[in-house]
Formats: structure tokens, sequence, C-alpha cells
């Protein structure tokens, strides 16, 4: 077995790199990469420049070099893939499963795309990169690789293993030998293990597991993603409407997939509306950033004018400007939590799991109590710490009581909604909650302390 390299990217290392290339130093950069694995290599190729990553995919072994491009940041591939001539292009892509494959063409325009594909001289390849194609790229049909390892219900466990070792050429991996009928439906499944022990003249009908899970070629990835997770799968096969067998999602496709949706929710909650790296240009950053930290700002506007409405009130007690800061965090906070539960729910789909008053009543008295043990405390401390008189510490206690219970339902409501209309629920979580309960708590507080304190 080859020894993989353990290996931490340095300073030191990159300069020493980045002089032997200019050099054209091959025998230090192969000697220096050699038993490094795949991914490690990739990230050392994401710090070069272009030209000089070009140079060394050039210089390694062709099949590791493809491997190398389906592991670098898609911002290095991009660039990378505009200064190859599309013949090499189509070289490394016959070297790829076909999903890889099918990813790298994606990133090319309608024309460069026939070129590459008029490139690949692997006719067997080239039809099922084309057949994934088809696909929408965030569905089944979209991430499933076409290499997988079937065998026919009527075949005997000697035939079987002949046609392992022959299919088995195409496979780097594989968990399961699906079954399929003389149409090529998918009957089931049959472990290496049962193949090995059962006697040669085992019929594969025998000892095929019927009862598996497959998922349909247009099934969401997501919702892919969260059935592999739920029933701890390696492997799920793809099915058409025919319940033919088309293909198969392993499961480092699917940590692809929840990496790439996690990176989507933490930027939407960020308040960042489009997928961008810290590689990308300045304006490629701020064009992505810009929208909510807009609304923040109306937002913020907004609340200045509401709070200009109040003027009167403010001139009569000045103290309750102090607590203006309190009340819109404690509002922010409570519904940023609320949201951030749903959004978490829904991702898992546990969110149905009890009926939706179920968890508004649920959701409801979580708040009660949180805004009971707030208020409580907010008005012993401005009443008998800060020394106020004891019903502006009410105002301000019940003001918080309020805004915490409609921030909490703020939280739990937004996200419902949106997924609802089906918008990313994670935005609730982000800008747009905190601004909407700036505005509510604002409005909540000085309404509260117009009926106590008679503004």
């Amino acid at each position: 077995m080859e020894q993989i390299k353990k290996f931490e990217l340095s300073k030191d290392y990159l300069e020493r790199l980045e002089l032997e290339i200019v050099q054209e130093n091959a025998a230090f950069i192969l000697a220096s990469l050699e038993g490094v694995n795949v991914a490690d290599i990739a990230a050392i190729l994401d710090e070069l420049e272009i030209s000089d990553a070009l140079y060394v995919l050039r210089l390694v072994d062709k099949q590791l070099a493809a491997d190398i491009l389906i592991e670098l940041y898609e911002s290095t591939l991009v660039k990378l893939l505009q200064e190859v001539e599309t013949t090499e292009i189509a070289n490394w892509i016959v070297l790829m499963d076909s999903d890889d494959g099918a990813d790298i063409i994606s990133f090319f325009s309608e024309k460069e795309r026939e070129e590459v594909i008029a490139e690949i001289d692997d006719r067997v390849k080239l039809e099922q990169i084309l057949e994934l194609l088809r696909y929408e790229e965030d569905t089944a049909g979209g991430i499933m690789a076409k290499e997988f390892i079937r065998a026919n219900k009527n075949w005997n466990v000697v035939q079987t293993i002949n046609e392992i070792r022959r299919q088995a050429e195409n496979v780097d991996k594989f968990y399961s030998i699906y079954v399929v009928n003389n149409k090529f439906q998918l009957l089931g499944r049959v472990s290496l293990k049962k193949i090995i022990l059962a006697s040669s003249d085992t019929l594969i009908a025998d000892i095929l597991e019927e009862d598996i899970f497959s998922v349909p070629v247009h099934m969401e990835q997501g919702e892919v993603a969260t059935l592999m997770r739920k029933y701890d799968l390696e492997s799920v096969p793809v099915v058409n409407a025919k319940n033919k067998l088309v293909g198969r999602i392993t499961v480092d496709d699917i940590l692809d997939v929840v990496q790439e949706e996690a990176e989507e929710d933490i930027q939407a909650m960020a308040g960042v509306s489009a997928d961008i790296e810290e590689s990308d240009s300045v304006f490629t950053i701020s064009k992505a950033r810009l929208p909510w930290l807009l609304i923040g700002v109306i937002g913020g506007l907004m609340g200045a004018k509401l709070i200009g409405f109040f003027e009167g009130g403010l001139s009569k007690y000045l103290a309750l400007a102090s607590f203006i800061p309190l009340v819109a965090a404690t509002g922010g906070n409570v519904g940023i939590q609320a949201s951030s539960l749903i959004v978490q729910s829904l991702a898992s789909k546990s969110a149905f799991d009890d009926t939706l008053w179920q968890r508004f009543f649920k959701g409801f008295l979580v708040a009660l109590l949180n805004g009971f043990v707030l208020g409580i405390f907010v008005f012993l401390v401005v009443a008998y710490v800060y020394g106020f008189e004891p019903v502006f510490g009410i105002t301000v206690g019940v003001a918080l009581f309020c805004v915490v219970l409609l921030s909490s339902f703020m939280g739990t409501v937004t996200p419902l909604v949106l997924h609802h209309y089906g918008i990313n629920p994670a935005i609730a979580s982000g800008p747009f909650i905190t601004t909407t309960n700036d505005l509510l708590g604002l409005a909540v507080y000085f309404g509260v302390a117009m009926l106590l304190l008679n503004l």
C-alpha cells in the first residue's frame, strides 16, 4: 500500500517551491510532492500563481493531475481552465469519474463545451458525461456518477465475480453490487460478503437484498443528503422514471453537497447574497455583501425616524434613550436564536415532526419564560441599582418582555414563510431578522412608555 505523507503547508516551503518552479527544477518538485495527498497538493496549487500551478500539473502524472483538478478551489480551477487548450482538458476529463468530468465541462460556455466534448476520444466516457449534463446540477442526476458495478439476477456467483473484475477497472470504490433484470431495472443489491461466502453455482437472485433505498434522478440534492445522513448510507443508487439503474451517489459526493449548502447558509445568515470566496475580486465581494448592508442602513434610518416621532417623550424622560440599545440588542438576539433553531430544523426535516401549532406553542412558552425572567431582572436593576423611580423600571421591564415575545414570534414565523415560498430560510437568521426586530422593538418600547409614563 502506498504510504501517504503527512503534509503541512508552510510559507518557507511555498517560497522554495515558487523558486524551484521559476528555475524549472522538476526533480525537486516531484520529490517534494511524492506521497503527498491529492487534497494537500491541490491546497498548494491554490496558493500559487496560475502559471506556476499549471506548470506543476503538467509535470506530474496525468492521472494525478486529473485528481488534483477535482480538489482545487472553484476560483482557481476556472482561471486554470482558461489557460489550457481544449485537447489537454479533454485528456484530463477522460481520466476522471463521469460526474467530475461533467462538473469540469459545466464551467464552460456552450461553444467552449462543444469544443472540449469534440476532443474526448473515449466514447463510453463521453456518453456518460453527455447524459449527466442533461440534468440540473443540484439534483441527484446532476451529482451522480455513471461508474458503478451491477449484476444480473440470473447470474451465478462465478459469473458475477468475473463481471466485478471486468467492471471494477473503471470504478475506484464500490460498496455494493447492484442487481438488475434484463431491462436493467433495479431489483436490489448484494454485498461482497455474501458473494464471497456463497457457493459457486448460487444465483444472485437467491442472495440479493431487495429492501434498499434508491433515489429518482430529479430528486433535489439536499433531500438526497438528508436521506443518506438519516439512514447512514455509504452509497445510494439513482433510477429513472422506469426504475432503470442510471447511476450512483457516494458518500464523498454528499459531503461536497453538505459543505456547499452549509457555506450557502452561513453566507446567507451573514447577509451575503451570492457564493463568494476571499480570492474573488473586490468588486465581486462588495456586490455580494452590499444589498443586505443597504437594507441594514435603511432600517437604521427608519429607526432614527421612528425615534424622532417620540422626541417629545424623550425630552421628558431622557433616560429612555439610554435603554434603546438594550431593547434593540435583546430583540435582535432573541430573533436570531429563534430563527436559527427553525432553520436547523428545516435543514434536518425535523420541523415537521410536530404540528406547526405545537411548535408555535412551544416557542411561545420559551419566549414567555425568557421574557419574564429578563423583564424582572431589568426592572430590579433599573429601579434598585440605577436608582430610577419604580414606574420607570416597570416600563423598561414590560417593554423588554413584549419585545422578547414579538422577536421570538418573528424569528419563528419568518423562516417558515420563506421556506414555504422557496426562499432560503437562512437569510432570516441574519440582517433581515436583526433589522426587522430593531424597528419593531423600538415601536414596542416607545408604545409601552407612552402608556405607562403618560407621554
